[in-house]
C-alpha cells in the first residue's frame, strides 16, 4: 500500500485498511481464495468510513479541511477550467503568490477565476505563504475583480486560508484598509460573483475575497471570523484548547447553513475531497455552472440589490 497521510481520528480506518492490503497479498502470494473474507472486511471498512466521517465534532472538521493532501486551487482551476492564463501583480507593490487569478472558460463559459494558494512542500509553503494574503493580494484580486467587470465577464472565486497576514509589514501597508476596500468594491461589482469555500475561511482573510451572490461551501470546509486557535488564545490564552473554541463558534458548513450565512453546502465523496479530487472537482463544477446559469439571467440592477439584500439578512438583532 502506497504511504499516505492520516489524521488522528482516522486511525481505526487505517488498522482496517492495511489488515486487507495484507489479506490480500497474502493471497496473491500463497495462491488461496479469500475472496469472501476480504469482500466482508471491505464492508466492514466501507461501514466505518461512514460512521466515522457523518459524526465529526468541529474540531475534526477543522482538521479535515487542512488535510495535507486536499486539493487547492489550482488543483481545481486544472480539473473543472480549460485555458486558463494567470495574471499577476497589483500594479503597485508586488506580486502576491498567495492568491492566484486569471481568464478561463469553464464548460466554454469565459471567466475570471481568482482563489488562495497553499503550497505542498516546505518551499512552496514559503512562496506561498500558507496562503496567507498580503495587501498587494487584496490589490491583485481587486484589479482582476475590475477587469472582469470591463469585459462583461463572471467573477468564481475559490477560498481557502488560514487568514490574512498580520505581520508588521502588511499592516504598514494598509492590510485593513484594502480587505476594507475589497469588500465595498465588490458589494457593488456589475457581474455575478459565485464563491465556494474550498478549505479553510478564516476572518477578514477570506472575506476580503468573499462577497458575492453565491456563496457555498465543500462539506468538509470552515468559515469563521476567527480560527479556533486564535480564538482560543484570545479568550483561555491557550491555543490548543482550539477544539473548544471550534464547537463555540459553529464554523462547519452545516452550521452555516442552519445560519443562513451560506446559500448551499457541497457534499464530498466518502472520507473527504482528498479521497477523491476529481469527483469532488466535478461537483464544484457542477455547481458553478448552475449558480452562473441562474445569475445571468438577472439584470443588473437585480443583482445589485439581490447581493445587498443577502449581507442584509444576515444576522439578529434586538432593538
Amino acid at each position: 500500500m502506497a504511504e499516505r497521510t492520516y489524521l488522528d481520528f482516522e486511525r481505526p480506518i487505517i488498522e482496517l485498511e492495511k489488515k486487507i492490503s495484507d489479506m490480500k497479498d497474502f493471497s496473491m502470494g500463497e495462491s488461496i481464495e479469500m475472496a469472501g473474507e476480504i469482500a466482508s472486511f471491505e464492508k466492514k471498512l466501507e461501514k466505518l468510513r461512514k460512521e466515522i466521517y457523518s459524526n465529526l465534532t468541529r474540531w475534526q472538521t477543522v482538521q479535515l479541511s487542512r488535510h495535507p493532501r486536499r486539493p487547492y486551487t489550482l488543483d481545481y482551476i486544472g480539473m473543472i477550467a480549460t485555458g486558463f492564463v494567470e495574471l499577476h501583480g497589483d500594479r503597485g507593490f508586488a506580486d502576491d503568490k498567495a492568491l492566484v487569478g486569471g481568464f478561463a472558460y469553464i464548460d466554454n463559459q469565459p471567466v475570471m477565476i481568482v482563489g488562495q494558494q497553499k503550497g505542498r512542500d516546505t518551499k512552496e509553503k514559503l512562496r506561498r505563504n500558507f496562503g496567507m494574503m498580503h495587501p498587494e493580494g487584496y490589490r491583485k484580486a481587486l484589479r482582476l475583480f475590475h477587469l472582469a467587470e470591463k469585459f462583461a465577464l463572471p467573477i468564481v472565486i475559490l477560498i481557502d486560508t488560514p487568514g490574512a497576514y498580520p505581520g508588521i509589514g502588511a499592516e504598514e501597508r494598509g492590510q485593513a484598509e484594502a480587505i476594507a476596500r475589497n469588500i465595498r468594491e465588490m458589494s457593488r461589482l456589475t457581474v455575478p460573483i459565485v464563491i465556494i469555500i474550498v478549505g479553510e475561511g478564516a476572518s477578514g482573510g477570506a472575506l476580503g475575497i468573499g462577497v458575492g451572490d453565491r456563496v457555498m461551501m465543500l462539506e468538509y470546509s470552515w468559515y469563521s471570523v476567527i480560527s479556533p486557535e486564535a480564538c482560543a488564545a484570545i479568550l483561555w490564552r491557550d491555543s490548543a484548547k482550539g477544539f473548544q473554541a471550534a464547537e463555540a463558534l459553529k464554523l462547519t458548513s452545516a452550521d452555516l447553513m442552519e445560519l443562513r450565512i451560506i446559500d448551499k453546502v457541497i457534499a464530498e465523496p466518502p472520507a473527504g475531497a482528498h479521497n477523491d479530487p476529481e469527483a469532488t472537482a466535478e461537483r464544484v463544477k457542477r455547481e458553478i455552472i448552475s449558480a452562473l446559469e441562474e445569475l445571468k439571467a438577472k439584470s443588473t440592477e437585480e443583482l445589485l440589490a439581490e447581493r445587498m439584500e443577502k449581507y442584509r439578512r444576515i444576522g439578529e438583532f434586538d432593538e
